[in-house]
């Protein structure tokens, strides 16, 4: 009976994509404003599609290596369930971020008539994003069901939905490393590509020549804008696409031991959220041309909070029966726990509290204060997450044991529809701000993008908490499937190559961050000589010569493609290695390890660079640019770029992609004996 309820996120992803399809139609048919408007926006799309095809076209031998390796261990289906997360993935990744550098030139000229009609253009065109990512995550998933129980129609006998189960997990953890190793590619690659472009811009434009932010006269200033659609589009729609993922897939594996009724519940729980965000964005409209575009966003979002609980009521309770109230407790406490983390995340990098008040009182004394303030608010914004996420893992295994937790997850990313939407509002008014300075647009219209741009800032923010947060959330929900896999009751911390599992779990993450910070500074170095070279022409500053935008643009793209493989390599190798040298049990505790230290570090950085990002605009905001007070801000700003946009959200789909490897290894390797200590 219950499997009749698949039909139900299958119907669901399709209407979201319809959906999806006509919304953007609607934002692209939108005026497009000047020529110079156009031709501007035109090479933010070019530089944008060219990376991506050249990120697509060097990541497909790793596919193609990995297809084959899947075949051999575990068969075509494997292979092919893998093939289908990786093509899902990048296809979340491509959409989301074509309407998105397009939807840019729309939201500018909307802001000629109107700071709400451009608000309303900017977070349809960031929808786009959220319906993408939701509706190929439903249908992946929906699909490899649809397949074993076309496969295995017989599940009232239980020998058949054991066999369904165990094929599951195969198939499911295939289907979840094909996302998570497309995730982890487009997040890396797209990360060192917006902060060594965005870096060498401040450094040479801010700071050596006094020249304000997308300026054009600045070589980098495209690539810079280019840079925040590959990685704040198309690499946070990946990465969040594969927590969406690995979410359910954890929720589902886990829930197998209730029967089929556990392996529906957590998909039709997606679905009602999905329906949830849509009625959510109805509501992201202001009410009058005074009130703080803010209200609007927090407004749909309340709006989706609310019909997702009550959404999750009335399926927990039709589809659990009389064991519904613990599984809609775990739920709820999901969604209540994206308040929070935003909450958290808010406190920690909004201006208007006191940690980056802090951060501004000590840029009077120089970048030095300014930094080490900022590592001091980050370091404590770690606890205050590790604390929040705690408390919902205990309460989710309280109430429901590993299956609570994975609940947990579900309704942590039950709204990531709307959630996605509002990340990618961030970068489409950060190019639309850029247009209307590169443009010279009529000064009201730059003084609403301003307004947006900052508030595209907080948003930004918030969703990196909430990436990072749903991030750990399903690495835990995923270590009971390992344990399960690997026939391991518990991972004993006395025994010695557990504890050496552990400590190199807890390395990982930091040679992680440290390979991509130095890939970072390594390109930024290169545009900033190209970018003083070409300053060396009086006439580009003076403004009578346009400057080579393309050499930067080119530097950014070989320097991010050039330096994918290795993080890559040590995601997916690095757990083989433990796992094979140390035994299973040492592998559980590599991946506590990294989870521990992972989660802890991906908060660190991320809020660090946001506070340093928004101290930087409050002096902004203060009519103070140029002064010694902000290029101390700038400094602080310019080191936590690749803290925020680059490391710290890389971390996320390593933890994932251990847990995957892990997972698919653990029945390979058990019973086998291996391992040296």
């Amino acid at each position: 009976m219950f499997e009749q309820y698949i039909f139900v996120p299958v119907i669901i992803s399709i209407l979201l994509l319809l959906h999806g399809f006509f919304t953007a139609r609607k934002v692209l048919s939108y005026p497009s404003g000047t020529q110079k408007m156009i031709e501007i926006s035109n090479l933010f799309a070019a530089g944008s599609d060219a990376y991506l095809k050249r990120q697509f076209k060097s990541i497909s031998l790793a596919v193609g290596l990995i297809f084959i390796l899947l075949i051999l261990a575990f068969g075509l289906d494997s292979a092919l369930a893998f093939l289908l997360g990786a093509a899902f993935s990048g296809l979340v990744g491509y959409f989301g971020m074509y309407v998105a550098v397009r939807s840019n030139v729309k939201a500018a000229k909307a802001a000629e008539d109107s700071l709400g009609k451009s608000l309303k253009v900017a977070f349809d065109g960031g929808l786009i994003n959220g319906v993408a990512l939701v509706s190929f995550g439903l249908l992946g998933i929906s699909l490899i069901f649809l397949y074993l129980i076309t496969l295995y129609p017989n599940l009232a006998e239980k020998e058949v939905f054991n066999i369904l189960t165990s094929k599951l997990v195969i198939l499911l953890s295939s289907f979840g490393l094909g996302a998570n190793l497309l995730a982890l590619f487009m997040r890396v690659g797209g990360g060192i590509y917006t902060k060594a472009a965005d870096v060498g811009a401040d450094l040479v434009g801010k700071i050596e020549s006094n020249i304000p932010e997308n300026d054009p006269r600045n070589p980098a200033v495209i690539a810079d804008n280019v840079g925040d659609n590959v990685g704040d589009c198309a690499g946070m729609a990946s990465d969040v696409f594969e927590s969406y993922v690995v979410s359910v897939i954890a929720a589902i594996l886990i829930g197998a031991s209730l029967g089929i009724v556990g392996i529906i519940f957590p998909l039709l729980l997606y679905s009602v959220g999905a329906i949830a965000s849509i009625l959510g964005t109805l509501f992201v409209k202001l009410k009058s041309e005074k009130e703080h575009p803010i209200n609007a966003l927090f407004r749909g979002f309340y709006v989706s909070a609310i019909f997702g609980a009550l959404l999750g009521l009335v399926v927990s309770y039709f589809v659990l029966g009389q064991s519904w109230f613990n599984s809609f407790l775990s739920f709820l406490i999901g969604l209540i726990s994206v308040g929070l983390i935003a909450f958290i995340t808010d406190y920690f990098t909004n201006e208007n509290y006191p940690p980056v008040k802090e951060i501004y009182n000590s840029s009077h004394t120089g970048a030095a204060t300014n930094i080490i303030t900022g590592i001091g608010i980050g370091l404590k914004s770690s606890v205050a997450m590790a604390v929040l996420i705690s408390v919902a893992i205990y309460l989710g295994f309280l109430l429901n044991g590993f299956y609570g937790i994975a609940l947990v997850g579900i309704g942590i990313l039950s709204l990531t529809g709307f959630l996605m939407a509002m990340d990618t509002f961030g970068p489409i008014s950060d190019n639309a701000g850029g247009i209307s300075e590169m443009a010279n647009m009529p000064k009201l219209a730059q003084e609403r993008l301003a307004k947006l741009d900052a508030l595209g800032n907080t948003t930004k923010a918030l969703t990196k908490g909430f990436a990072v947060g749903s991030a750990a959330i399903a690495a835990i929900s995923l270590f009971s499937t390992f344990t399960t896999q690997a026939s391991i009751t518990g991972v004993n911390v006395s025994l010695p190559n557990v504890f050496i599992g552990l400590i190199l779990g807890a390395a990982l993450p930091f040679l992680f961050a440290a390979l991509t910070m130095l890939s970072v500074g390594k390109a930024a170095s290169e545009i900033v000589r190209e970018v003083r070279e070409q300053f060396k022409d009086g006439l580009i500053l003076k403004g009578k010569k346009n400057p080579d935008y393309t050499r930067c643009i080119d530097i950014s793209t070989k320097a991010a493609i050039s330096e994918l493989l290795t993080p890559a390599l040590l995601a997916l190798l690095t757990p083989i290695a433990i796992g094979a040298l140390l035994g299973l049990e040492a592998l559980g505790g590599f991946i506590i390890g990294a989870i521990s230290a992972g989660f802890l570090l991906a908060v660190f950085m991320t809020t660090t660079g946001a506070a340093w990002d928004n101290a930087k605009k409050f002096i902004e905001s203060q009519n103070k640019k140029g002064t010694d007070l902000h290029k101390a801000a700038v400094v602080g700003d310019t080191v936590g770029d690749p803290f925020k946009d680059t490391s710290g959200p890389a971390i996320n789909p390593l933890l994932k992609v251990i847990n995957i490897v892990s997972i698919l290894i653990a029945g390979i390797l058990a019973g086998k004996g291996l391992g040296l200590i």
